[in-house]
Formats: C-alpha cells, sequence, structure tokens
C-alpha cells in the first residue's frame, strides 16, 4: 500500500471511530479534571497522542465520568458516542498543551520580536517588517507540514486540508499598535522592552502578546498537532493572518476580493465565549490650521496623544516656551493640581523646566479605545486642563489652544457622549463611546482623533449627521476654524445558529467556567463583514484587556488554555458532520 493509500485507509478508519454527533453533548470532563490531568501527566513522555490516552486510560482521573470507556473506544477504533468524541478532543487540547507549550511560547517571542506597527508614509505590504514576519510565518508552516500562501503580503494564509468544499477561517493580525519604549515601565521601576517578550511571575510582557499575536500562535500550534496525529478532517481551515486590523483594515478587504470567502469565520481577536455582536467603528477627525500665536504669556508649540486612534495612551505631554520656565511651571503646576482635584483626582500632572520650555505631562491610566471605562484619559484631561488655564496663566492662543476648546465643549472627559448629547445605548451592545486619542502635528496642521464605538440603535450615517450639525453650530458659534473628517462603520448583530455555535459555546464554557450564552463586543474584527463571523476569545471579558497598553500582558496560564481550547475547538469543529 502506497502512502497516500496509507494515509486515505487510516483517516476512513479514524472516521469511523469518531461517530457523527446526532445530538448536542458535553465532554463531561469539568476544569478541575482537566487541572489533575494536567498536573499528574505534565510531564509525560507521550511521543503521541494514542501514547497520552494509553497513559491516562486505566487510572482514577478516567474512571470518573466514564472517561476511560472513551480512551478504550477511540483506542480500539470502535465507534464513539457524541459524549465520547467531546471528551477526546477535550483530552488532544489537553495533550495540545503539554507537549508544545513551551514551543509556543518560544514561537510567541520570535514574533513580538518583529515590530509590526504602522510607519507613516509606508505601506504594510511594503515594510520590511512585514516582509520578516511574513518569513517566519512561512517557515512555521512549513515545518508543521502546513500550506502557507502569502497574498501580496497584505494576508497570510495557512491552510489545514480536509475533506468537503467546506472551509472556516480563523482570524488574527500580525500587526500591532505602535509603541513607546519610555512608558514600559513597571509600578516597581522595571523597564521593559516592548518588542521582547519579558516573563515576570506569571505575565509574558510584550506588544502582541494579547493582541495578536498570540492568537497566530495557538492556532498554529492547533493546526500543526491535528495535521501530525493525522486526525481526519470533513472540512478545511484557513488560517488567515491579517496584516491591517489595526489601522485601515484593507488587507483583509484586498483578499476576499481575489479569494473566496469561508462560509464559517472565526476571530482569535476578541473575547470568551463567544461573541456574536461588535460596535461600529468609527472617528471623527478635527484638523485645525497652524496659526500664529495670539496675545501674551507663554506659548504651547507641541502637544501628545495616543500613537494610534484606537489607543489611549498613558501620557500626554504639552510643550510650553516662556521666557520665564521656572515661574511658568509652579504655575502650571498649581493649575494642574487644581484642575485634578476638581475632576477626580485620579491622574496625575506634573511639570519640568527643559531650558527655556515647561514639560507639562498628564499621566493617566492606558486602555484600549473601544473599553475608555477602564483607563483614564490623558489626552482629554490635557486638552481640558490648557483650555481651564484662561485666567490662570497667561497662554498664547493658537490652533492648540483652539484644539482645546473644542475638545473641552463638545467631548469633555465624558465617554458617553454626553457632552454632544449624542448618547444612546443598545441593552445587549451597550453604550455609544467616544474618547480623544490620537494627535498628530506637522508644519501645516494639528489633528485630533476622537474614536467613537457604535452599537445597534443609531445608523452611522444618522449619527455622523447629528454630530456634523452639533459641530458645525459650535464652530460658528465659537469662531474657531476647524474641518472634519469622519469615518463611521455599521455595528454588526449576528445570530448564529447550527452544531458550530453550539459548540464554540459549549468548548469556551466547560473549559473556562463561563456562562454558556453570546456576548457583545467593543472591538472590530475583520470578521465584522463576513458571514457566520463570530469572536472565540482569547480575552476574558471579566478581566481588563491589556492590549493597546504600555504594559501588555498575557499570563502564562492564559496563554496555555487558549492553546488548549483552540485546539480542542478546531478538532470538534472540523469533525461535525453538519454545522
Amino acid at each position: 500500500m502506497n502512502a497516500s493509500l496509507k494515509h486515505f485507509a487510516k483517516a476512513a478508519l479514524m472516521l469511523a471511530c469518531l461517530s457523527p454527533i446526532t445530538l448536542p453533548a458535553l465532554a463531561n470532563i469539568p476544569p478541575q479534571q482537566s487541572t489533575a490531568i494536567l498536573k499528574t501527566f505534565g510531564d509525560t513522555s507521550a511521543t503521541d497522542f494514542r501514547q497520552f490516552l494509553e497513559q491516562i486510560g486505566g487510572t482514577e482521573l478516567a474512571k470518573n465520568d466514564d472517561l476511560d470507556a472513551a480512551i478504550r473506544a477511540f483506542l480500539d477504533n470502535t465507534p464513539l458516542l457524541a459524549e465520547q468524541q467531546n471528551q477526546i478532543h477535550r483530552l488532544l487540547g489537553l495533550y495540545a498543551r503539554i507537549k508544545y507549550g513551551n514551543a509556543a511560547i518560544e514561537t510567541l517571542g520570535q514574533l513580538v520580536a518583529i515590530p509590526t506597527f504602522q510607519v507613516d508614509g509606508l505601506a504594510q505590504y511594503d515594510n520590511p517588517e512585514f516582509i520578516r514576519i511574513a518569513e517566519k510565518l512561512q517557515g512555521f508552516a512549513h515545518s508543521f507540514n502546513l500550506n502557507f500562501r502569502n497574498i501580496d503580503n497584505r494576508v497570510y494564509e495557512v491552510s489545514l486540508e480536509g475533506a468537503g468544499d467546506e472551509v472556516v477561517g480563523i482570524h488574527a493580525h500580525a500587526d500591532v499598535v505602535p509603541a513607546d519604549p519610555q512608558s514600559w515601565v513597571l509600578e516597581d521601576g522595571t523597564r521593559l522592552d516592548p518588542f521582547k517578550v519579558t516573563l515576570i511571575g506569571n505575565r509574558l510582557y510584550g506588544r502582541g502578546t494579547e493582541d495578536d499575536k498570540n492568537g497566530i500562535v495557538v492556532a498554529l500550534y492547533a493546526m500543526k498537532i491535528i495535521k501530525e496525529e493525522q486526525l481526519p478532517l470533513l472540512r478545511s481551515f484557513k488560517l488567515l493572518i491579517d496584516t491591517t486590523e489595526e489601522i485601515a483594515g484593507d488587507a483583509i478587504r484586498y483578499y476576499f476580493e481575489r479569494n473566496p470567502t469561508p462560509s464559517y469565520n472565526v476571530a482569535l481577536d476578541g473575547g470568551y465565549p463567544v461573541v456574536i455582536a461588535e460596535k461600529g467603528y468609527g472617528t471623527v477627525m478635527a484638523t485645525f490650521a497652524r496659526r500664529n500665536a495670539e496675545g501674551t504669556g507663554a506659548e504651547i508649540t507641541a502637544m501628545t496623544g495616543g500613537l494610534a486612534a484606537n489607543q489611549i495612551p498613558l501620557t500626554s505631554v504639552a510643550t510650553l516656551v516662556s521666557d520665564k520656565p521656572a515661574e511658568l511651571a509652579v504655575s502650571l503646576q498649581k493649575a494642574g493640581n487644581e484642575y485634578a482635584h476638581d475632576n477626580g483626582d485620579n491622574f496625575k500632572v506634573t511639570t519640568e523646566v527643559v531650558g527655556e520650555s515647561v514639560k507639562l505631562t498628564v499621566t493617566g491610566v492606558a486602555a484600549h479605545s473601544s473599553e475608555p471605562e477602564s483607563g483614564i484619559n490623558p489626552v482629554a484631561r490635557m486638552l481640558g486642563l490648557i483650555n481651564s488655564l484662561d485666567g490662570k496663566v497667561a497662554i498664547k492662543h493658537n490652533h492648540i489652544t483652539d484644539a482645546a476648546r473644542y475638545s473641552t465643549d463638545n467631548w469633555g472627559l465624558d465617554y458617553l457622549g454626553g457632552q454632544l448629547a449624542i448618547g444612546f445605548s443598545d441593552p445587549f451592545m451597550g453604550p455609544l463611546t467616544t474618547s480623544p486619542t490620537a494627535i498628530t502635528m506637522d508644519e501645516k496642521a494639528f489633528k485630533l482623533a476622537i474614536n467613537l464605538r457604535l452599537p445597534k440603535g443609531k445608523s452611522s450615517e444618522v449619527l455622523k449627521a447629528e454630530i456634523a450639525e452639533k459641530l458645525g453650530v459650535w464652530s460658528k458659534k465659537a469662531q474657531v476654524a476647524v474641518a472634519f473628517d469622519y469615518s463611521i462603520a455599521e455595528p454588526m448583530h449576528r445570530n448564529p445558529e447550527g452544531e458550530w455555535a453550539k459548540a464554540l459555546l459549549a468548548v469556551a464554557s466547560e473549559n473556562l467556567g463561563m456562562e454558556s450564552r453570546f456576548g457583545s463586543s467593543s472591538g472590530a474584527t475583520s470578521v465584522h463583514d463576513l458571514p457566520n463571523g463570530v469572536q472565540f476569545g482569547l480575552a476574558r471579558l471579566e478581566l481588563k484587556y491589556t492590549g493597546h497598553t504600555n504594559r501588555e500582558f498575557k499570563t502564562v496560564d492564559q496563554f496555555l488554555l487558549d492553546l488548549q481550547v483552540v485546539t480542542e475547538m478546531m478538532g470538534r469543529i472540523g469533525q461535525l458532520p453538519e454545522l
């Protein structure tokens, strides 16, 4: 028998023993039992999955819930009940974690070390760092015996072939938001390199450990183990690695203009257990033409904000030039302390004299802009502080003070749109949120981005018209020259049906001890506009999301659990007779 026929025969045999699921079934291996298996067999010398099962079979751990019967049936190549099949897939996830956990962490480190963030004036597909990561991913895929395609350096496709025409798309992304190395400092003073995975305690620090190079890694290893164990699949998987998810999102659109769209799409770039609704992503960009300063006093010459529109930074820094910088610093510190006291006292204002200038810094709490409630926005507070200086500190008026007035009058410190009276909420998806985030300056203009997250309840066009009308009235009344550009996408809301949705919920909720119900997210992913698109992890929505922050990390425990869960999910989804 030649190799291909031998492989086909083995696959047919495996299909026989992994019988079709006709009714929803649980795996009946609770997290406590999984933990006990990991503890007992964590140092196993098993060379393959079947040997791992042989080691577990017959032990006290296997006797619980008739697990031993499922193992024996699998090893004897006899048909499995639906519940037994799910138990085998649960054990497959545990085996993947034990065998490849350390290797997966090493791979994560190699990907994080490649700084794949947007560089001004350079397309992602021309950026040498994206070419580097493509070559790295191709090397992993080929060593795992998986098919790899680089679609014009926009999307990297890794395929695990199965029978039939159905394809399940697994979505992750290789691009990350920028990182300011100066702000990557822990509370104890430890300095971190954002582009190097640093293990401190149980935390793996580094840009992309949470968003979203971890998703790439766990999917690759899940595909690897299914491939090397020669588990049959009734459909194919395609891991689609986007390169522009954090910016325009045009790469994934480029891919689907040239390639078939998978019938089912799962993003490993959101929250557990299964997220079926995503808010629409929007930006209101205000551009203030540079103008000569008017009046007397110090002049604000520069200001910083987030490095991306979807990033609430740790700090915002303004530079003020004065012929009496020491006196200015004292006045600014006094005004800053008063402003902080009057606005919650949950952020810090500091001043520093640097030559003839004063560096004014507002320090808040960094966050992803989709979760403004989890941070303290220093950009909004810096603009509010600057606007409050009239009558307290002599400041010349220019394009930056115009922006401060605009932000304070229309957006303020409220992230629910209350200042502009545009707020609304959906019972399932939550409220509209608004956050001043990115600031860019050049020789011509000062630009301030307001990041929006739009739930159901009001169309993007209606919201855009409402905001434009209100800002137009303000601009005319305030006599501030400002140009506005709007980009607001519709929210996504799905009601997925079928065995695939039940399986996703079961795998996540059983492993993580979560309630088995669909959720909503404020973050948009690459499945936003795709059929049967949902998020499946890898974040736990009950915990603060660290992506986009200056202390981004993934705990070792959660990373290994993600590897376990995604492996089980792909094995289970891959062998369902119908999705």
